[in-house]
């Protein structure tokens, strides 16, 4: 069974990191910080933890996604993904501003990966009893 929107929303998540590790780099290269440097200006430092903190979500947040849209519901599973979205857009912003600012854009995106994977294990374990 296809999941078009399990797909794209997958893809929209990915495109996000993308956008995150490209403003990482510009910042390393812009506050002229040396790979393998991860420390020097503060806005680099702000802006490569966005990017690893994002990559760090992605671990969990992708194989909840695709497995509660599997035993639960391709349409929840999209519309869940999404406010994970808007809490990495939220995450970011904040952290870019200032590290503290972090918190609210946190917590969205850990509580829908949190529900993915919740969801997915009920709904994969509802899938051994018979009907």
């Amino acid at each position: 069974m296809p999941h078009p929107l399990t797909a794209i929303v997958t893809c929209l998540a990915l495109m996000l990191y993308f956008v995150f590790s490209w403003k990482a780099g510009n910042a390393r290269e812009k506050y002229r910080i040396s790979a393998p440097a991860v420390t020097g200006h503060p806005e680099f430092e702000r802006a490569f933890r966005v990017q690893q903190n994002t990559l760090e979500n992605l671990i969990m947040f992708l194989p909840g996604l695709w497995m509660f849209s599997w035993y639960v519901s391709p349409p929840w599973a999209s519309g869940i993904g999404l406010v994970w979205i808007a809490g990495r857009i939220l995450y970011a912003r904040g952290y870019y501003a200032a590290a503290e600012k972090r918190g609210l854009g946190f917590r969205i995106s850990m509580l829908a990966s949190g529900a993915l994977v919740i969801g997915a294990i009920i709904g994969a374990a509802l899938k051994l009893w018979p009907q």
